[in-house]
C-alpha cells in the first residue's frame, strides 16, 4: 500500500507539472518575463525553466546523469512539456521499482551534500508544488486563470473522487 500512495504522489506531480505547462503555452513573451507582483522571485519563464532543470538534476543524481540542457532565452514549450513529461515518468519508474536507483545509501549532490534518496523524493514533489503555486500565483496577477491542479483535482481526473449518490 506504501508503494501505491508513493506512486500517486508522482503520479500527481508529472499531471500538475503537464497542466501547469499547458496553462503557460497560451502566454505571451511579455506575460512569460513579467517581473512578479509578489515575494516570488523570477519569471514564470524562469520558474518553468527552474523546475524542469531541477527535476532531470534530481533524476541526474538518483540514477544516471542526463543530456539536454534547456535553452533559458526561449522557452520551446513542446521541449519544455517533452522533458518534464520523461523525467517524471523516469522518476515514477524509479517509485515504482527502485532496483533503477544508485546502488549507494547515500547519494552526492553536485553542491557538496550527501544525501539519502528518499530526501529526494520528497524534494521533488514539494519543490515542484512550491514552484507550481508561485507560477499559480503569478497567473493570477497577470488576470491568467491558473489551473485547478491540486489533489482533490486530480482525484476528479482520475476518477478516485467521485460525489456520493443522493
Amino acid at each position: 500500500m506504501t508503494v501505491e500512495f508513493l506512486v500517486k504522489l508522482f503520479e500527481h506531480n508529472n499531471w500538475a507539472n503537464q497542466k501547469i505547462i499547458e496553462t503557460c503555452s497560451a502566454l505571451s513573451n511579455e506575460q512569460l518575463d513579467a517581473e512578479p507582483q509578489s515575494a516570488t522571485q523570477g519569471s514564470i519563464r524562469s520558474t518553468l525553466l527552474h523546475l524542469a532543470g531541477a527535476q532531470k538534476g534530481y533524476l541526474r543524481i538518483l540514477t544516471l546523469p542526463l543530456e539536454n540542457r534547456l535553452d533559458k532565452a526561449n522557452v520551446d514549450f513542446a521541449k519544455l512539456q517533452e522533458s518534464v513529461r520523461s523525467s517524471g515518468e523516469q522518476l515514477l519508474a524509479l517509485v515504482q521499482d527502485p532496483s533503477g536507483l544508485h546502488e549507494k545509501s547515500q547519494l552526492q549532490t553536485r553542491d557538496g551534500y550527501y544525501v539519502a534518496p528518499w530526501v529526494l523524493m520528497v524534494q521533488i514533489i514539494n519543490h515542484a508544488t512550491e514552484h507550481r503555486e508561485q507560477i499559480k500565483s503569478m497567473l493570477s496577477a497577470l488576470g491568467v486563470p491558473p489551473p485547478s491542479i491540486d489533489g482533490w483535482d486530480y482525484g476528479e481526473a482520475t476518477e478516485a473522487l467521485i460525489p456520493v449518490p443522493k
